[in-house]
């Protein structure tokens, strides 16, 4: 029987890459990289980083590892986005270990969500190292709290400028509520009101990080369901907005579970 049009499954894809891991170097300070960042960066085959990242921090990168500048700055591109991520795709069919290094957290204003759904569509394993944002790290500097219980219950993250430069209005805001299972319902109904539609996309992530990470999907109209099926054996986040249909169910050996 002949194999010969036979299409590579996704495992044989998959066995002809490395994998990629993007980094989050946080906001330049190299004591603020976290373990997990520096055992990647020691051990990487070929790293890419941005313009952003420190020179102490790109000390840390072994001499004997592939290091391509990929950097960005206003008005100074060294790769377009579109040009790196065909890089990314390269690299992994050229190293085991590749490290994306980016200035801050990959998936706050990184476009590591770009690059993640980028590799995972070409069937490259890909991790995330969550770094110190920018946002966090500066405002702890100055010794300034984002979150205050009687002076700011909110956080709010926008970008100063639009993928085509200019400044616009936040499109698509994406809401994350701690602790806020027992509220789910008043959270849907304010929600509704203030105009998200019902299939508005959401998560409920609880023990985030941990061996026993919880993760359900659904859309809002099913966030009091959803909420009441949670354990309530440690802290949750409920995640509402698109990005929220991008969670991953199945990278935890837990009791994660998706609802249609």
């Amino acid at each position: 029987m002949t194999t010969l049009n036979k299409k590579p499954t996704t495992k044989q894809l998959t066995q002809s890459f490395g994998t990629v891991t993007l980094v989050g170097a946080g906001p330049g300070d190299p004591e603020l990289l976290t373990i997990k960042a520096m055992k990647a960066i020691s051990q990487a085959d070929c790293v890419l980083y941005d313009a952003l990242i420190s020179p102490e921090i790109l000390e840390l990168i072994p001499q004997q590892c592939t290091r391509i500048h990929v950097g960005k700055r206003c008005g100074d591109h060294k790769m377009g986005q579109a040009d790196i991520q065909t890089l990314l795709v390269s690299c992994a069919r050229k190293y085991q270990r590749v490290v994306r290094l980016k200035g801050g957290d990959p998936f706050i204003f990184g476009r590591g969500g770009e690059e993640l759904q980028y590799l995972q569509q070409r069937g490259i394993d890909v991790l995330v190292v969550p770094g110190i944002t920018a946002a966090g790290g500066c405002a702890a500097a100055a010794k300034i709290p984002l979150t205050h219980r009687h002076l700011g219950n909110a956080l709010v993250l926008q970008s100063g400028h639009s993928q085509h430069g200019e400044f616009d209005l936040p499109q698509n805001p994406t809401r994350v509520f701690y602790m806020g299972a027992k509220q789910a319902g008043a959270i849907t109904a304010r929600l509704l009101t203030e105009g998200l539609h019902e299939s508005t996309p959401i998560a409920i992530i609880a023990n985030g990080t941990l061996p026993n990470q919880q993760v359900i999907k659904g859309v809002l109209m099913d966030l009091p369901h959803l909420a009441g099926q949670y354990s309530g054996a440690g802290p949750a986040l409920i995640v509402v907005g698109e990005v929220a249909a991008m969670a991953e169910l199945s990278t935890q050996k837990s009791s994660q579970r998706q609802v249609a």
